[in-house]
């Protein structure tokens, strides 16, 4: 193994927070190895993301608790989604309850004796991680979602993963779609960004691709479906992210919006099959694929990227350069400092080539 190289950091917490996904343990295992193997380091393995902090639900992690974990999908330590800087909507005591929170966190991780809190997550994970470095802690991200929405990384990782499965759904949606001469519209996850959706539905021959960033026109779509119904084409797959919106919806307030959805259908594929059928007469359904997108074993590419980025993680532990975030820039595994993703969403911009792509392939966007 060799001489261990000299360290800054000699003892810090690893946390994982937010929704799981594919190549959490990938970079978990990247991260202790790099630091225990080649630095050295006392590694402290956090439950439950921030919550086990808050809880102290800890455990020294040696290192036959992080090997075997490259190819596990979801999380060895557990993930919540606790927000310690958000305050709930139950009264008067929220700045109470959120200063209780934080100080806890404060408490413990001085307690630990931790140097550094390296936290793997989306962006609620790398905000909290840029206002615990408010507070004075040592804190290092790591940027892991399937909806690649992160700003200052060109790739998340569990994104690889998520597409290649929502584009075998795609794949297997086709025979049957064409079995029954039917429409069939997918709703996979992208909340406030269509990278999944539209990735996935040009990796699946989507006829219909419809992404937060592109609000829809129902009659678009119809005239669309209408058209390759006319040039004997029976069926169509329309692919959808979950935060799809019409063009009527992107004008309304925020309650406004809530209440019309709740009001028509459980979710935006129900919504927008319904509005499909009324508009063209076709025969629709729809198909929701959920959980399934973060659930199974990383991908490759994933693997690849999750461990680059943990062993990367590693290195600024050792150099104490804390505050960052491990990011892909371009081809390299680089860092940014964790004020350029907090309290930010990566969107599709309009110009991206994909958006391009779709489009000289016959793709409808939701627009004329």
């Amino acid at each position: 193994m060799g001489a261990l190289r000299s360290s800054v950091t000699k003892t810090f917490g690893i946390l994982t927070a937010g929704g799981d996904c594919p190549g959490l343990n990938a970079a978990i295992r990247g991260v202790c190895r790099a630091a225990h193997d080649r630095y050295g380091m006392q590694i402290v393995g956090i439950a439950e993301g921030f919550r086990g902090l808050i809880e102290e639900n800890v455990r020294i992690f040696k290192p036959v608790d992080f090997s075997g974990i490259l190819t596990r999908g979801g999380t060895i330590l557990g993930a919540s989604r606790e927000k310690p800087f958000k305050a709930s909507l139950s009264g008067d005591l929220d700045g109470d309850i959120v200063g209780d929170k934080v100080q806890s966190i404060k408490d413990n991780y001085k307690k630990l004796g931790l140097d550094c809190l390296v936290v793997l997550g989306g962006n609620g994970t790398n905000t909290t991680g840029y206002r615990l470095a408010g507070e004075g802690l040592n804190v290092i991200g790591l940027p892991k979602t399937i909806d690649n929405d992160i700003v200052g990384t060109d790739r998340t990782f569990g994104f690889h993963s998520a597409l290649s499965i929502g584009t075998e759904a795609i794949d297997r949606l086709h025979s049957t779609a064409q079995s029954h001469s039917r429409v069939i519209v997918i709703e996979l996850m992208g909340h406030k960004a269509g990278w999944l959706a539209l990735y996935a539905g040009v990796a699946g021959g989507g006829d219909v691709i419809l992404i937060p960033e592109i609000p829809y026109d129902i009659k678009a779509i119809g005239h669309h479906l209408e058209d390759r119904a006319k040039s004997g084409k029976t069926f169509s797959i329309v692919v959808v992210a979950e935060g799809a919106l019409s063009q009527a919806e992107a004008k309304m307030e925020k309650h406004e919006r809530k209440k019309y959805r709740a009001e028509n259908g459980p979710s935006v594929a129900y919504r927008i099959a319904s509005e499909i059928q009324e508009e063209t007469g076709m025969e629709t359904r729809a198909t929701v694929l959920g959980y399934m997108q973060r659930g199974g074993i990383p991908s490759a590419s994933d693997r690849v990227l999750a461990t680059s980025l943990g062993t990367a993680a590693a290195d600024l532990l050792a150099k104490g350069k804390y505050g960052r975030m491990v990011a892909l820039v371009g081809n390299d595994i680089d860092s940014v400092e964790l004020s350029v993703p907090e309290g930010k969403v990566k969107t599709v911009p309009k110009d991206h080539y994909m958006i391009d792509t779709a489009i000289a392939v016959g793709t409808c966007l939701g627009s004329d």
